[in-house]
């Protein structure tokens, strides 16, 4: 084999193992770790005030609801709000490229230096990078703004990932009730099962993002408890 088929076999070889974040991914995250959390809360809050399961269902279901609703709503205008800040930002610096394109010229050399270019390089490629207009205005979008352009259906489909994620988070403590007697037991099979759940949610949210999964399959359940357990004891102090 030649060396440079070995090269190239060697580099087909290769795999990559960096973290592609997707929206879907964080949308799923976001709407998956509130719906465990804050039905769980409302859930273990009514179950130290009230005596009978069938109000801690109705309750749950009606925050479920809402949460997915909210949750959703907000995850649409945050799309929304980031493609409308794009294209805002888009026009104005076409019009500064068209307006003082001197000043434009200064900036992209400042920002090639930044990358370490030599001088007479950095001429040559700001001369390339100004003779196009639009990829100008992309390259001054990306390293001088920070700004990536936003896809615009990406709205919609951020709100319904992240409600349909809240609604299935919420009805998983929420399940417990349908299958006991009393608000009492209930709360302890809905904990148990909130916590495994939480566990395992942040074990695998943790490996993904790559951090230390059992150290991030603890927080997430922790955090699950905290928020529980204060609603319950306010729940019972003031409603006794």
């Amino acid at each position: 084999m030649q060396p440079d088929s070995r090269a190239f076999l060697e580099i087909r070889a290769h795999t990559e193992t960096h973290l592609t974040s997707s929206a879907m991914l964080q949308d799923i995250v976001i709407g998956l770790s509130d719906g465990l959390t804050v039905p769980f809360a409302l859930a273990a809050g009514l179950s130290g005030a009230v005596a009978s399961s069938s109000l801690v269902i109705t309750a749950g279901l009606a925050e479920v609801v809402a949460g997915s609703i909210a949750m959703g709503l907000g995850g649409y205008l945050a799309g929304r709000t980031e493609v409308e800040h794009y294209a805002a930002e888009l026009r104005r610096e076409h019009q500064e490229v068209r307006e003082v394109p001197e000043v434009e010229r200064c900036e992209v050399k400042e920002l090639l230096a930044e990358m370490g270019l030599s001088p007479s390089t950095q001429e040559v490629a700001m001369q390339e990078l100004t003779a196009d207009p639009e990829q100008w205005v992309k390259f001054m979008m990306k390293y001088e703004l920070g700004l990536e352009a936003p896809n615009p259906r990406q709205a919609p489909k951020s709100a319904v990932t992240i409600a349909g994620a809240y609604a299935v988070g919420g009805l998983i403590p929420l399940s417990a009730y349908f299958l006991t007697s009393t608000p009492w037991q209930g709360l302890l099979w809905s904990a148990l099962i909130t916590l495994v759940c939480l566990l395992i949610f942040g074990y695998f949210k943790s490996r993904i993002t790559g951090q230390p999964p059992v150290w991030g399959a603890l927080k997430m359940a922790s955090t699950g408890a905290a928020a529980a357990g204060a609603a319950f004891y306010v729940a019972r102090l003031f409603g006794r």
